[in-house]
């Protein structure tokens, strides 16, 4: 198991080179879910994203001039961000239906794209290949001890900003794909409070941490089927990640492509971010879990904000709840 310890280590090296993202709070919002919330608007980050913050961690502290990784897009942005400014070549393996801000993105920081057909091929295997061929280091995208105490800077950042308003979080609402962000944000947080139930939130159909924490073993999702959410599509959980993860976690949660949609709605008009569908999909747990979340003090995770403008606007058709 990880540490704070590693993670405020972590903090120290990477400090310099992120945005300290804001906590904000929402009057609308918490009459509505008859709930004090806080929101770690991560959806500012550099780069769009919190993925920024393990490439730094793990990237800075390796000797090689080149490195590959697979993406889904928001590790691809974080990696070639990072490669650039440790002077390095980054090679991002990415689906070929990637959004195009995060394509964009990669291609910012002078990243070299390879495309893959996420439904025929396997990212990992390609960014194996790439990383043999060329003599490069493989920074994955969650299932590694830098990545992830990274990661957990969120939580430890997160943790300062809370002390300094004096609020003592019951319940975390946080996004989970492969489990990097949330183990390493759990770690911190529960470091500090033993007992606040930490809950993994996914797609509907992509909810493999929520199936595995009920089975107490790594399930596999089989029956893929398309979501808007496409930075959270792991088919399993990582190896080391759901080690932390099993033990950390509360109860997962699945929310529609729908409801992460009217969050994106929600967090535009009532807290001015527009958050991505696999970003919003916390806040869209929380107006879905009233019974979860009433009279709790709750931390929602806005973890990333790199989309497209087909989806936002189609977010905007949505119906926003009445207070």
């Amino acid at each position: 198991m990880l540490s704070l310890y590693q993670i405020e280590v972590a903090y120290k090296r990477i400090s310099k080179y992120i945005n300290k993202t804001p906590l904000i709070s929402s009057d609308k919002l918490d009459k509505l879910t008859k709930a004090k919330i806080v929101i770690k608007a991560e959806c500012l980050q550099k780069t769009g994203s919190f993925k920024i913050r393990g490439a730094i961690n793990m990237i800075s502290q390796i000797a090689s001039d080149k490195v590959v990784a697979p993406s889904s897009g928001n590790h691809a942005q974080g990696v070639a961000a990072a490669a650039k400014l440790f002077n390095k070549t980054a090679t991002l393996v990415m689906p070929e239906d990637a959004p195009k801000s995060k394509i964009l993105g990669v291609k910012f920081y002078d990243g070299k794209i390879v495309f893959y057909d996420r439904h025929k091929e396997n990212r990992m295997e390609i960014a194996k290949e790439i990383a043999k061929k060329e003599n490069s280091i493989l920074i994955p995208p969650y299932d590694h001890k830098n990545i992830i105490l990274g990661q957990g800077t969120l939580g430890y950042e997160a943790i300062k900003q809370m002390e300094e308003i004096m609020f003592t979080p019951d319940l975390v609402l946080c996004c989970c794909g492969g489990g990097g962000l949330i183990s390493g944000v759990a770690t911190a947080l529960k470091s500090k409070w033993n007992n606040l139930n930490i809950h993994p939130i996914e797609p509907e159909n992509w909810d493999d941490t929520k199936l595995s924490l009920l089975k107490n073993e790594r399930q596999i999702i089989k029956n893929k089927k398309n979501s808007i959410c496409d930075a959270l599509l792991a088919e399993t959980p990582g190896k080391l990640t759901f080690k932390i993860n099993r033990k950390l976690l509360s109860k997962g949660i699945s929310v529609s492509d729908s409801k992460a949609l009217q969050a994106i709605h929600l967090a535009y008009a009532w807290l001015k971010l527009i958050p991505e569908p696999g970003g919003a999909v916390a806040l869209a747990a929380a107006l879905n879990e009233s019974e979860l979340i009433k009279n709790k003090n709750v931390l929602i995770i806005i973890s990333g904000g790199n989309i497209d403008k087909e989806i936002f606007l189609n977010s905007l058709d949505t119906v926003l709840p009445k207070i």
